[in-house]
């Protein structure tokens, strides 16, 4: 299991108002979110203009071999809107 994809299905799971780890279906809760966290994530693999261009302000300010900083900046682009 990717971490990332299990955060954010457990991010889902609790969005949702559900304990992660009641056991539902013989397993805990938030893995029934896993399908919902891959599409989520599928969806935002390719960027768009406004991920790029967060991409490329941040790197000017920091440096292009922050990748988590940039990584974020991106990410903060699609969550801020």
């Amino acid at each position: 299991m990717k971490p990332t994809l299990e955060r954010a299905a457990r991010a889902i799971c609790r969005f949702e108002g559900h304990p992660e780890n009641i056991q539902f279906e013989g397993r805990a809760m938030w893995q029934s979110y896993l399908p919902q966290a891959r599409a989520v994530l599928q969806a935002i693999e390719e960027p768009d203009m406004a991920m790029v261009s967060a991409a490329v302000d941040k790197a000017k300010q920091i440096g292009a071999g922050d990748f988590v900083g940039i990584y974020r900046a991106m990410i903060g682009a699609v969550i801020e809107g």
